[in-house]
């Protein structure tokens, strides 16, 4: 249950759309700063999820006038230009948080993050996240990902294929697994969605509400991803009842157990086999899929993650 404490006023901004929608689940009002044309970093309440009535958004040179409770940063852009250029200085002394949504890119475990701020709370969505990162002097927790579907999808798994979720995967190249997915496409029937996916022969963006509905009919769903955050994707697959099968890399390895809700390994020959026999069987893909929907109703549930961040925004506050 939520304490039951005053709505705390949030500034933040839009950079992961689906995150964001579940952030504002937290019963708080948060205000999202907005620029013109809405570019990204600034895009405000854009696009079809259904925003709540406890989220607003704020034009960039309006910011300095108002009165917030919390500053809630999360991108180095946020961090390095706008708390100094945007935030009055009153605003730049209010109580603050960094959301860090990725593992360090430069270097896997040496890499000094910016925010090195006694005054500041480092939120990781990972644990593997809080590991690899040098924070510093700055304070850190660990929230996990809470995720909500649509009411009454369920995984069906008739197609005998799988499916794959990646954005600007062409782009993105060897760090989200675009080599991986070429090579196990040739071997087993993939199919790919995501931003710009037609570049590599895929299908293309599938709307945040109709994505869920639309893997459901998937056999399985295939993560090639060698260094990211967990991706929302696999935990909203998980959610509607659909076997994972992935590289058993970063905060995966902790989420999926073998022959329980998935199949994990660094050998792609090994996941090729995996995805042959979810392809041959789909009484084993239905029950590794209860699996991970259990697992995902324990550990993505969206009551737990709303908790933690009232709390935690509760927490720098006080």
């Amino acid at each position: 249950m939520l304490r039951n404490c005053g709505r705390l006023r949030v500034l933040t901004w839009h950079v992961h759309g689906n995150y964001l929608y579940y952030l504002t689940h937290a019963p708080h009002d948060f205000y999202l700063v907005t620029k013109p044309g809405h570019p990204p970093g600034y895009a405000g309440m854009v696009g079809v999820l259904p925003w709540g009535d406890n989220v607003h958004e704020i034009g960039i040179d309006e910011v300095p006038d108002w009165q917030f409770d919390v500053i809630l940063y999360q991108h180095r852009t946020h961090w390095e230009h706008d708390r100094e250029q945007v935030l009055s200085g009153e605003q730049q002394r209010l109580p603050r948080v960094y959301i860090e949504h990725d593992p360090p890119q430069d270097d896997p475990f040496q890499q000094r993050h910016w925010v090195d701020d006694p005054n500041t709370l480092m939120v990781h969505v990972t644990h593997f996240n809080q590991l690899m990162w040098d924070c510093g002097v700055t304070p850190t927790r660990v929230i996990e990902h809470g995720v909500v579907v649509p009411e009454g999808v369920r995984y069906s798994g008739e197609l005998e294929r799988g499916i794959v979720v990646v954005n600007h995967l062409a782009q993105r190249g060897r760090r989200l697994g675009a080599d991986v997915f070429a090579e196990a496409r040739t071997r087993v029937p993939l199919d790919l969605v995501g931003m710009d996916a037609q570049r590599l022969g895929g299908i293309g963006e599938i709307g945040n509400l109709d994505l869920a509905a639309f893997t459901s009919r998937y056999r399985f769903f295939f993560n090639p991803i060698r260094w990211t955050s967990l991706g929302l994707a696999i935990a909203e697959a998980m959610t509607i009842g659909m076997p994972i099968v992935g590289l058993a890399t970063t905060e995966l390895a902790t989420v999926i157990r073998n022959g329980e809700n998935g199949f994990v390994h660094t050998d792609v020959d090994a996941l090729v086999d995996a995805m042959s026999v979810l392809l041959r069987d789909p009484a084993e893909a239905r029950r590794l899929g209860a699996g991970a929907r259990c697992t995902a109703l324990k550990r993505f549930n969206i009551d737990r993650f709303t908790r933690d961040w009232h709390e935690t925004l509760l927490h720098v506050t006080a």
